[in-house]
Order: C-alpha cells, then structure tokens, then sequence
C-alpha cells in the first residue's frame, strides 16, 4: 500500500554477538501492498506459460562444464518430467581449485562462468534483489543447480524462494504422494491432487513462478551419484543414516557439493549445513564498505588519521583499509592495504610508521577493505557428535539447542526402531521418545542435566506436523543458506541451527482426544494444537492492511491456517496499488498476465485457490482518515486481529492508533534486504508501535547537495530534484498559469517573495527564452543545460571561493569534506556527454509535445547536430551569492525589490501569452523509475555522473543511480517468508488470547551473517492514580451526551481537575478564560459541532476530547484518551 518503498523504523539494540558488541539497526518496515475477492482457479491462474529472456526452447539440452562450486553450471536430466529449458549433463569431476592470495592470509577461490549458458539479468525483474546481491552474485545464481528433497510444506517453501530468487535449476525429488496431511503446510497441494506424487503434482505451480529457471522432477530412489549434478542440495525428511552417507560423499567431492539437511516437526525445527572441508565467503555481510574522509594524518609510529566530524566512523579495529586522493603524504595512495586500529568516533591509529612520508597537506579518502573469509566445515558424521557452538536465537532459552540436538536424534531413532514417528497425542509414544532420549543422554560425550521431558512430550506429539508457519520461516532460513552456497554472499550458518516456538502452545492443557484427526485438511494443525484453536482459527475476522511481498506470504499462511475459514469467519485485504514487473520476483502470489491488475484483488484469487473455503473481501482502498467512511467504527470493532503489510511510517502509525483506540492485536512486520523484524502489539499486554518513535533519517544540507557535494548520494539527490523542477514542477508551473493567468498573477504579487519570483522567472523561462518548437531546439536546450550545469556554475563557484579561499576563522575554504570542482568541456566524441544530451532532449520533447526523431538514436547523427549548437562564452560575474551555511533551508535569496521584479515578470509572461498558440500547454513528466525505455534514469544517471565528474566523485551506473535516485528498497524473497512465519507464530498465541506477554515475540534477524534476536515485547507504562491505574490501552467513555459541567464533575469524583479540553487542534474548554465558563451548561458534542465545527457523520456516535488534569497537589496527571457518546 501507499507509495512503494520502505520508510524504515529504526531502532538500536545492543546485542551480543559472541565476538563484539555490535549496534544493530532494527525495525525495518518495508510494506509491500496486498489483495483479495473471492473465486477459485488454481490453474487458469499459475498455467499460462510465459518465457522470460535467456529462456531456451522446450528439450533443448545444455553442455556445459562444471568447474568452481561458486560458479559453474551443470545438470543431468531426468526421465520423469521436466518443464522449461532441458538440463544437458556434464563433466562433474573436474574442479578449479586455484587460489589467489588476498590480503592477509585470505584467499578466495577462482571463477569461472559458463560463457555459453549465462542469461542477462533482467532488471526490470530482478531490481529489488539485485540491490541486495549484486549483478556477480545474481549471474552465479543463474548457473546454479539445486536439488531439493521432500516436497513437504518446507520442501515447497525452500523451492519456492529458490525459484524466485533465479537459480538456474531446481529438481525436485520426491517419492511419496500427496495425503490430505500435507494440506496444513504446503500451498502447492489441493484436495485434486491426493494419490499424485509429491514431485510431479508441485512442477507446474512451481514452475509458474519464474519461467526463466528449469524445474524437472525426479521421483525414483535418489543415489549418491545423482547429487554430482548439483552445487547444492537439500533435504527436508531425510533420515540421519541416510543423510551421514549423501553428506560424505558432498563433502568429499571435487568440488565440493554444498549439503543442507533440515526438518519441521511441529513447533520444532532445525538445519545442518555442510559447504565443504574450505569454503570461501566472498562478502561476509554484504554491506557497503564504510569509508571515511580525511582531515589529518600524523608523521608518527604508528599514525593517526583524522576524519570529518559530521558522521561517525563506522571502522573496527583490526580492519583492512586503502587510501586515495591524498596531498602531501601521497604514499598512502599507493593501493596498498592497511591495518588500522584504536578506532574511535572520528580518528583511528595505522599500524604503520609515516615518519619518512611526506607531510599531510589536504584532502583524502579512506575505504574499508572488505575481506574473504575460509570457513572449514566439519561433515555431518563429525559434526553430530561435536557440534561446537550453536548459532542462538533466543536468549531467554539458551540451554535449549543442545536438548534439541538430542531430541531430533533421539526422534530418528524411534523412526528407525519402530518405522514410523510417534503419533499425536500418543502418550505412550511420547513416553517411548523420553526413554530414547534419556539413554543417548547417558551415552553421549556431554550429559545434559535436564532432558525436560514435558518439552520432549509436545516434541513427541507433532513430530509428523509441519506447520505452515514453521515451514514459511525455515523455508526463508534454508533459501538464503542455499543462495550463500551457490554465490558465496554472505555469512553461512556454521553448522547447527535449533529453533522452537513451544510457547505459542496454548496455555490451557488439552485433553489428548483434542490432538486427533478431524479427517480435514488442518489435522497436521489439530495435532499440535488441538481442535479448539483451530476452531477460533476458522472463526477469526482478520483485516491484512497491504499485499505486496509481504501481504502475499500472509495471505499463504493463513489461508494454510485455515483463518477465516470457517462460517462465521471473513479475512478483509486492502490495497490501493497495482501489479508491475519488479513485483513478480518476490510477490508470488503474481504472475505476468496479471502486470496492471489490482493486487488485492489478484491475491485474493490466489489465496481462495489454495484453500476453497477462505471468506475473503478485496477491498482498493488506502487505510487512513480519507476512508474511514469505508473502514468504520463498527469494521474495527468487529475484527479478531489486524495483520500490517505495509510499506511506510505514517500508515502503520496510523494503523496502530485504530488498533489502540479499539483495543485489537495488531501485528507488525518489516524487512529491508536480508534484515527483518517483527513486533507484537497486543492490547494491555505490549506497548504500541508508536510509543517508541523514529529518529529522523539523516538529510544532507542544502548547501552540500547544490554547490558542494562530496559522494555520489549527493549527485543523485541534485540529480532528481532537477529533473523534477524541469521536468515536472515548472511545466506544471506553466498550465497553473495558462489556465487561469489572472487568479496566478494575483496570487504571485500577494505572496511577493523569493520563491514567487522564482516561479515566474522559470514559466518566462519555458514560454519564451527557452521554449522549443523542434526538436534541434530540444537538443540546443539540453546543449546549454549540459553548459550551464557542468561549465557555467562550476567557473563561477571557483570564482566566487578560488582554491586559496579562507574562511572567516581563517581555515581553508576547500578543506574536508569540500570537494574543488573543475569544470567539464563538452565533447560530442563523449558517449556519456551525448547520452546526457539524447535523454534530455528527448524528454524536453514529450514535455513540449514535439515529435521525437528516429534519427536521435543515431549517435553519429546527433554529434553533428549538436556540434551546430552555438555556446556563448562565459565571464564569471563578481558579488554572486552562493549558499555556504549548512543551516539554510531555501536557496532562494530574498531583495528588497521582490514586489517590482514580480509584476515587471507579469507584464513579460502576459505579453509572451499572447503569442502561444490556441489551448497551448506543456507536458508535466513524472519521475517512473521502474521503464528502462521512458530516459527518466538515463537523465538523471548522466546529471548525476556528470556532476561527480565535475568534483572527482566515483561515478555509478544506470541500475546503482536507480537504486539510490529511485529509492528502491532492497528486498528478497527469503527474509520476506521468514519474517512472515513468525508473525504467524504469534498469531497462534494472540488468536488464543489467554497467553502472557513473556509468552510473545519480538524478533530481529539478518540472514546475511546470520542473526536471530528474539525477546520478548515492552509492556506498556503503568500510569497510577490514587487507587486507579492505567496505560496507553485505556479509554475512558462516558455515555448519554454530558454538558461540560457533568463531564468536569465526573472527573472531579475521580480526584482529578481537569484545566483544559480540546478537540483535535480546537480549544473546548480552559479553567483561565472567564467566557468559557458560559459553556458550562452546553453538551460535549454540541461544542464539538459549534467551536471545532466538526462534521459528524451519522455513522459517528461519539467524540474522543483530550482532558488535561491535576490531581489534588496540583500534579499534572496523563489520563487516557475520554470518549464522549452521544447516540
């Protein structure tokens, strides 16, 4: 919902890493919009088969060689059924084992690309995930093949995000057939397919989620030798025997084969990665390498560097950097890594003596080198008996990882004595699983003191469960796991990973006939968590705000849930967006017949696809105080539970206050790349989502991004707020005028400032100095633009401060952070130079309506139209004032003669008018970063690149300008499933409703190290007044429509003298003024309609008025929030 993008919410927390204490940034919100209405048609909506670029016709074979694992390209085929490209066979014996020294006993392997068999990357596509891997980590995903074992609810999410994320083949192996059982977890699966076999029944669904990745089947027993033909394999229902065996030989294999075992049982999960005996990571936590720009460097062993004090470095001690563009002790510029220590806020030592070096003079960049990791990891045979350290996710249970480790060990061996798993509710099985437990704890190494056998009794009783939301979050994990094996981006988990979410158990015992099956689709549900929860389930009246990227994983799980499906249940979606192409890479519930369509309304079709019996609205609404005709008083009063998918702030805080105000749980959720978070808003229970605010994002000043920019963020920014004073505000600035010249002419000369004159200077400017009728009139406008911009003010900003200026302390004018500019000159022989001239005036020619020529793509052509462009000479002008003070909000200066300027520039514009021909106006353009075709990127890619070229700034591409001028948030689908599983896990727990707040979850994890931080939520602050308490949650009503004087008096038989009362912005009522005392005697309301002149809606049948009181000491007392009915 809203405007696409993220706002994110940021919030700090210390966390422990075992290493360091690092400070995390938490509470990313990234609320992709979400859909609904109500028909079923699984396959007219998943079957229409669509190629995507790169895409090779049906059987063609590919024949490639396999060579690093990073890398290479392989696959075999299968004789079962494959959809999409063929997969050709390969050479798998041979590797490249290679190394190339890097830093400090670093090495990283080398790569090698099947040259024949890579794909482009569509950005269009692929945008929100490319700003998180990258174009090399994308291409390595592209000539990866993955296995995936165990087409259960896991197997089906892990497929899913793999599908999505573009590897280059998936197949699936499965030898059992779909039961009714599979119905909870998977969202492949309907009733039509029970009998089918697993691999073959998930093809098609799967296969539909991106055309551009070969999905083949294998139903046959799996041999080891079948694993050669993949960089990675997982395997979700996979016993330890078994898996000991396949590990062995991945991990001995040249080279080596990335191994994934994980399992779902129930509330409980776990992973084991295997990525061979030396795995590289190439970029341990994917973020930008942090820099810092000097003001000072030391003749000293060891030396000290300074940096600018406006931003904190973000250094640690022991890193690697590189330095550039010093003066004076040029020897640091040699591109020579260094290691740095004592890093403080703003200095840090090299451990290096520059007592022989030049002196420091001025200027210089210092930028962390990031580097490779070897990670040696043990195989699973190993691995089982010495674990080493676990990775923990929740700090209130550390002494669970270990216990789990027993009990998924203790769980294969009652599988493996008794062929099968304990059965639900089984308490003689649960018995038998303790006792197992209980003698490999005797057996074993280390002896755990406590095997917790009431723990192992709920591990016992959903041991053949898996849980939609469990398989969501581990499907999440185990896709971002496989991605980190196939590309080397990011940290992998190393090795062990337990996770169980016991407490969302509901806290009344249940009697053991409650965990039967029902005979229903839920019964994997019902044995976990009995009949009666899942009875609320159905009855639950669920409102999902957004159906994006996270609405659309939502809407999977609950349906998989079976909320709202019951009769009395109904789940309500709203969004107000459309579908477009870069929506499709993670919000799979799209496809590409559906670009254009409504998202709610799609999603829900979807959602009822998947499960019949959901009662779904799809609603096209935005959320917020313009709708609450449709989102009414009596719609939030009904709901169960309010789920957020939204994609900025001012939403969600709005959001929160309905669910405050009407006291429903709401549920919160963000993600931005591979972070995400999740926080629980229960009533009377948590604090709200408001109660803790943002700071505000960091602006740079004007001053910086106009005239002394000094990073490529500070181009991009110049860049697009050109474009939209060009482009959009002054075209729209001109029709303004042209369609009612008299009313703008008289609002100019009331408002008689800087920005009035402003305005009219750039209409006279598009209506007559600059005004095009041809197209060679669009090409000499954007010539001069490239003049004015890149020459012009660059020679009067030198001019006005030269290189020897000072300030007026005496400093150096041009010193640190301040870039000296140089101006560009113009070669048409410049491919960057006559790519900025054919986007701008191309799109000065939409915005003039004048036919674009087919020979403007010629560049031969257009040079030599516009080496016939005529370009006066430039004289710099003496007394120009240009901006310096980083405070300054406006760059517009204001003069005494403001008022006379405006109506001269009147009387130019009227005359100018005249001349125009008949209904003449200009064509507004606005920004759209998402069509590669429209030149909007192209323009402000070259405005920007042309402005670091003016101050020595790295340049970027188009897609990284797009990223950063376009405001794309960084998204992939693993982070978006995971942060949605566990949500849903709360929602157990707030459906129930009888849970307590140590029983909840707030989470912050980031895939890309791995972190999971799992605590539970703040409760909201106690207010307390003489024997009455209270928090955020109360709202105090009184009823039957009181006079002021009744309202005052109820309060005063509370202790309480209220001084002030207000509705919204409008004073009702102070004790100081002698005339309020007349409205003693008037109603609450009728003083709501009279002095607020509010309009009350028949619907409205009561006032919410903000009473600000003292108790009998004369202390101000924070009551809630008095609601006044009146009907």
């Amino acid at each position: 919902m809203h405007q696409p993008g993220i706002e994110p919410g940021l919030r700090c927390v210390k966390v422990e890493t075992g290493i360091s204490s690092r400070l995390l940034l938490l509470e990313y919100s990234l609320r992709a919009p979400f859909l609904a209405a109500c028909f079923c048609g699984w396959l007219l909506f998943f079957m229409l088969r669509q190629k995507r670029p790169g895409e090779g016709k049906e059987g063609d074979s590919e024949t490639v060689i396999k060579k690093d694992r990073l890398t290479y390209a392989t696959g075999f085929e299968t004789s079962q059924e494959t959809i999409g490209s063929g997969i050709g066979s390969s050479n798998s014996s041979n590797g490249n084992n290679n190394k190339n020294i890097v830093g400090e006993n670093s090495f990283v392997a080398d790569m090698a690309f099947d040259d024949g068999n890579s794909r482009d990357i569509d950005e269009d596509l692929h945008s929100r995930q490319l700003a998180v891997y990258g174009r090399e980590t994308m291409r390595r995903l592209f000539a990866s093949n993955v296995l995936v074992s165990g087409l259960n609810g896991l197997g089906a999410e892990i497929a899913k995000n793999l599908i999505l994320a573009g590897v280059k083949s998936v197949t699936l192996h499965d030898e059992g057939k779909v039961e009714l059982w599979d119905l909870s977890g998977n969202f492949i699966f309907t009733e039509q397919d029970l009998g089918k076999n697993r691999a073959l029944a998930s093809i098609q669904k799967l296969q539909e989620l991106n055309n551009a990745v070969s999905v083949s089947t294998l139903t046959t027993k799996l041999s080891k030798e079948h694993l050669a033909h993949f960089q990675a394999v997982v395997f979700t229902d996979l016993d330890l025997k078994t898996a000991i065996e396949y590990d062995d030989y991945c991990h001995s294999h040249q080279p080596p084969i990335a191994f994934v075992k994980t399992e779902v049982r129930g509330l409980f999960g776990s992973v084991f990665c295997d990525f061979g005996p030396q795995f590289t990571v190439l970029d341990v936590d994917g973020e930008e390498p942090h820099t810092g720009i000097i003001t000072s460097v030391s003749n000293d062993k060891p030396a000290i560097v300074s940096c600018v004090d406006d931003e904190r470095l973000e250094f640690q001690d022991g890193d690697l950097v590189v330095f550039s563009e010093i003066h004076g002790m040029t020897e640091l510029n040699d591109g020579k890594p260094r290691k740095i220590k004592d890093v403080r806020a703003f200095s840090f030592y090299l451990d290096e003596d520059t007592t022989i070096f030049g002196a420091y003079e001025k200027g210089g960049i210092v930028t962390q080198l990031k580097q490779p990791k070897i990670l040696n990891f043990k195989p699973l045979r190993e691995a089982i008996s010495d674990p080493g350290d676990f990775l923990l996710s929740d700090f209130s249970k550390f002494d669970r990882p270990p216990l789990l480790h027993l009990a998924f060990q203790s769980l294969d061996k009652f599988a493996s004595q008794f062929g099968r798993f304990p059965e639900p509710g089984s308490e003689d099985d649960a018995k038998k699983l303790i006792s197992i437990t209980n003698a490999l704890n005797q057996s074993s190494g280390v002896k755990l003191d406590d095997i917790n056998p009431k723990l192992l009794r709920y591990f016992s009783f959903g041991a053949r469960a898996v849980l939609n939301p469990m398989a969501a979050m581990f499907g999440g994990i185990v896709g971002q796991e496989v991605v980190k094996a196939c590309s080397g981006k990011f940290h992998p988990l190393f090795q062990f990973f337990y996770f169980d979410s016991l407490e969302s158990l509901p806290t009344e015992p249940l009697d053991p006939n409650d965990y039967k099956p029902l005979n229903s689709r839920y019964d994997a549900q019902i044995s976990v968590f009995g009949s009666k929860l899942q009875k609320k389930l159905e009855e639950a009246k669920v409102f999902v705000v957004g159906s994006g990227a996270l609405g659309c994983e939502f809407l999977k799980n609950l349906v998989l849930m079976g909320v709202s499906c019951g009769k009395n249940g109904k789940l309500t979606i709203t969004d107000d967006d459309v579908i477009e192409k870069s929506n499709l890479s993670r919000q799979f519930l799209f496809r590409d017949w559906n670009i254009g369509q409504p998202k709610s309304t799609v999603a829900a079709a979807a959602a009822s696809s998947i499960n019949p019996h959901l009662c779904i609205e799809a609603l096209q609404n935005r959320v917020g105080t313009e709708t609450e005709n449709v989102f009414n008083d009596t719609f939030w009063e009904n709901l169960t539970i309010v789920v957020n998918a939204l994609d900025n702030v001012n939403a969600r805080l709005y959001v929160d206050q309905k669910c405050l105000y009407f006291q429903k749980p709401l549920l919160e959720s963000g993600t931005l790349g591979a972070k995400c978070n999740t926080q629980m808003v229960i009533p009377h229970l948590t604090e709200n989502y408001g109660a803790s605010r943002d700071p505000p994002e960091k602006q740079a000043p004007m001053c910086t991004v106009h005239s002394f920019p000094h990073n490529i963020h500070h181009c991009l920014t110049w860049a697009r707020s050109e474009f939209e004073g060009l482009l959009e505000k002054t075209p729209a600035e001109v029709n303004a005028y042209l369609s009612n010249p008299g009313e703008y002419a008289s609002a100019m000369r009331s408002a008689g400032d800087a920005q009035s004159r402003n305005n009219l200077e750039r209409v006279i400017e598009c209506l007559v100095s600059e005004r095009c009728e041809s197209f060679n009139d669009c090409i000499q406008w954007a010539r001069e633009k490239f003049e004015d911009y890149f020459a012009n003010r660059v020679k009067q900003l030198v001019f006005t401060f030269p290189e020897d200026a000072m300030t007026s302390t005496g400093a150096p004018f041009w010193s640190a952070p301040k870039r000296m500019p140089h101006p560009l000159e113009f070669s048409a022989a410049d491919p960057s130079h006559l790519h900025f001239i054919r986007a701008a005036s191309i799109l000065r020619a939409e915005t003039f309506g004048i036919p674009v020529p087919e020979w403007v793509k010629n560049s031969e052509k257009l040079a030599v139209a516009v080496r016939n462009v005529l370009i006066p000479d430039f004289v710099p002008k003496s007394g120009v004032k240009i901006e310096t003070d980083e405070k300054a909000t406006n760059l517009a200066t204001a003069s005494a003669d403001d008022a006379a300027v405006i109506n001269e520039l009147i009387s130019k514009i009227e005359q100018a008018r005249v001349l125009l021909p008949p209904n003449f106006r200009l064509g507004p353009i606005q920004f759209e970063k998402d069509d590669d075709t429209n030149f909007h990127m192209d323009l402000i890619a070259g405005l920007a690149n042309m402005r670091a070229r003016n101050y020595s700034i790295p340049e970027v591409d188009k897609l990284k300008a797009k990223f950063i001028a376009g405001r794309i948030i960084p998204a992939i689908a693993t982070s978006t499933a995971m942060a949605t599983g566990l949500v849903c896990l709360e929602l157990y727990k707030a459906i129930d409703g009888s849970h307590k707040v140590e029983n909840y979850r707030n989470t912050f994890a980031n895939l890309a190290l791995p972190l999971f931080s799992i605590a539970e939520p703040v409760p909201p602050k106690v207010i307390k007044h003489q024997d009455m308490s209270w928090t955020v949650w109360d709202r105090w009503i009184i009823r039957n429509s009181p006079t002021l004087r009744e309202l005052l008096k109820w309060l005063s038989d509370k202790g309480l003298s209220a001084y002030s009362i207000s509705f919204g912005s409008c004073l009702l009522y102070n004790s100081m003024f002698p005339r309020h005392k007349e409205r003693m005697d008037k109603k609450i309301v009728d003083l709501v309609r009279d002095i607020a002149k509010a309009d009350l809606p028949p619907f409205r049948n009561h006032v919410d008025i903000v009473v600000a009181c003292e108790d009998e000491d004369d202390n101000d007392v924070d009551i809630p929030l008095v609601s006044v009915y009146f009907r």
